[in-house]
């Protein structure tokens, strides 16, 4: 496998240019991470170990040559400052756009901590976790009607549901860019005056993002395929019963998804 990705790699072409990009990180083991660089296909151009801003600056510097890197005009990665600053250091030019799913993914955490909160004083709430994950048409009549009777009362779980799923219509919506700020400044106001502690602290972190974040709502970009490749990574690590070190996971990976020509007759 080593031999096949080494070729691979010397033969594949350094004139193709990439303007848009995912940078995405994945435990190896526990707390061992490392950097994966995607093209917008999905295919693996890179891996590193680590997730520091040098690794993310080793990840870009490998995978693509100074011309290529001239030539990417969006990155799509989650809000890891390392991987924005490395970016931004390497490419100036490149346009930095949070993965919207992960925001909503941030959303959903905050709903879920908001009903182990109110579990305690609200029998309603108990057993409920999943009727909050699931998506509404993957409910079941018997669900609908215990979630519609949860979203009805004035409990601060069911309004911070609302304002979850007010940021995935924003998402789901094709707007022009102007709309698409003052859609997300009138959610980001309302969700604000809610006065919910996990809520205002997500929207607290999105403050610190918000160029990204419009940058992704107004251009459409999203880590969708790179975060499929994501779980037919989890695959190999999972069939490969873990990897003992960096480098191995590096070249199953490649190997099975960078995309390359393995052999001289294929």
């Amino acid at each position: 496998m080593e031999r096949a990705v080494e070729y691979g790699l010397s033969r594949r072409r350094h004139t193709i240019m990439y303007s848009h990009i995912h940078i995405d990180e994945k435990s190896r083991r526990g707390h061992d991470y490392v950097s994966i660089l995607y093209a917008d296909d999905g295919t693996v151009l890179e891996v590193v170990g680590g997730r520091k801003r040098d690794d993310a600056k080793r990840l870009i510097n490998k995978a693509l040559n100074p011309i290529q890197q001239a030539n990417v005009l969006t990155l799509t990665i989650d809000m890891w400052d390392n991987f924005r600053d490395a970016a931004l250091e390497l490419m100036p030019q490149v346009r930095i756009c949070h993965d919207p799913y992960h925001l909503v993914g941030h959303l959903q955490d905050a709903v879920d901590s908001v009903r182990r909160r109110e579990v305690k004083g609200n029998d309603i709430l108990k057993r409920s976790r999943f009727l909050f994950l699931k998506d509404q048409e993957n409910l079941t009549a018997k669900e609908q009607i215990r979630f519609d009777s949860i979203v009805k009362t004035n409990l601060e779980v069911a309004n911070a549901w609302r304002i979850k799923e007010e940021f995935r219509d924003i998402v789901k919506a094709k707007s022009e860019h102007a709309q698409m700020f003052i859609l997300y400044l009138m959610w980001r106001q309302r969700a604000k005056a809610a006065h919910i502690p996990e809520i205002t602290k997500v929207i607290d972190m999105f403050d610190r993002h918000e160029r990204g974040i419009l940058n992704a709502l107004k251009l459409d970009k999203s880590n969708g395929r790179a975060e499929r490749m994501n779980g037919s990574i989890q695959e190999l690590k999972t069939i490969g019963r873990g990897y003992r070190d960096v480098e191995r996971f590096r070249i199953a990976i490649l190997f099975f998804h960078g995309g390359l020509k393995l052999h001289r007759d294929l």
